[in-house]
């Protein structure tokens, strides 16, 4: 792994990306109404990227599984989606609904990266639940990160709290490293492997993470649809994704997309 480490001022930078990152998605949580189309909250998302002379980091990424590159400045991923839901406007919210909106910019060369799960109108308990518990896995990692921490052991308390609820963790996606580029190493993942524990992450000063737990009410398992994009649960449950960039400083950690 090329681990790069950053320094007090790239982390300031990262810092403005980031503030603007939480920005838009406080503001997309107001929107996100019943009857409102996700195509709305994506138009939001890129007037305010543009209006702040920033770049959406997903518009324009590819896939060598899918025909188009990523439409969206946001992805979208209401219910059972888990990750990379384009925004339509055929995709009109309801009530009961719960929609993951992920969000990435580049500012003055830096990048910041978060997401959220919003409840759309009255949820279920379970899916209030379902939210609750994936938010509190990420809030594991952020208590824990420091200097000198391996990340296995933050990783395995994130994965023994999600399933002593109910609840799966999913595999196949992990958080990242992330600075002048949207993906950087190392690979984060949510849960313990054989593959972890031998090539373990020794969190140092000057990383940078996004940490992004991805939580279903049922089991694991993931299909990918047609568009070559959209990460669905095989069961049909739920899932939801909270995510925020993460900078390891000399005490502990600081969160860098967090609204102030």
């Amino acid at each position: 792994m090329a681990i790069t480490l950053k320094s007090s001022r790239e982390i300031g930078l990262m810092r403005e990306a980031g503030a603007l990152v939480a920005d838009v998605l406080a503001e997309l949580k107001t929107f996100a109404q019943p009857g409102v189309t996700t195509a709305e909250l994506d138009r939001i998302a890129g007037e305010m990227t543009k209006q702040a002379g920033a770049i959406a980091l997903f518009k324009g990424v590819r896939s060598p599984y899918a025909k188009i590159p990523f439409p969206g400045n946001i992805c979208a991923s209401v219910n059972e989606q888990i990750v990379h839901g384009i925004p339509s406007g055929d995709v009109v919210l309801k009530n009961g609904d719960i929609v993951g909106v992920d969000f990435g910019i580049k500012l003055k060369g830096y990048c910041g990266d978060a997401a959220a799960t919003f409840g759309i109108g009255d949820i279920s308990a379970e899916n209030r639940k379902l939210m609750d518990v994936t938010k509190h896995v990420r809030q594991i990692a952020i208590d824990n990160m420091a200097p000198g921490v391996k990340w296995s052991r933050i990783a395995v308390r994130m994965q023994d709290y999600a399933e002593s609820a109910g609840f799966s963790v999913v595999k196949e996606f992990t958080g990242h490293g992330i600075g002048s580029q949207m993906h950087e190493d190392p690979q984060v993942p949510n849960f313990v492997s054989s593959e972890l524990l031998v090539n373990d992450i020794i969190l140092k000063e000057g990383m940078v993470l996004a940490v992004e737990p991805m939580i279903n009410l049922g089991g694991s398992a993931t299909r990918t649809l047609k568009d070559g994009w959209t990460v669905v649960t095989r069961d049909g449950k739920c899932s939801a994704h909270f995510e925020h960039t993460i900078a390891i400083v000399k005490d502990g950690c600081r969160v860098l997309t967090e609204k102030k």
